[in-house]
């Protein structure tokens, strides 16, 4: 629900390095902790730390109140 709007719209202006970072990610076995890692309920290991981390941090907030403020929860 965040890495695939994710992946659509930032996914294209992403560097090597971030699509790299981003396909770490997408091998994490715990859905749920990767999803604690993006909301900040808990602290993303250092090597996940990443600017692309703030960076879908950023856009699952903005996504968030996108919803909101289209009616969506």
């Amino acid at each position: 629900m965040v890495l695939g709007p994710f992946a659509d719209a930032v996914g294209p202006s992403l560097t090597a390095e971030e699509l790299d970072a981003f396909e770490a990610l997408l091998g994490q076995d715990d859905d749920h902790q990767l999803y604690a890692w993006i909301t900040g309920t808990e602290a993303a290991p250092p090597e996940h730390e990443t600017i692309l981390m703030g960076k879908i941090r950023d856009f699952m907030r903005d996504h968030v109140a996108h919803a909101v403020n289209e009616g969506i929860g």
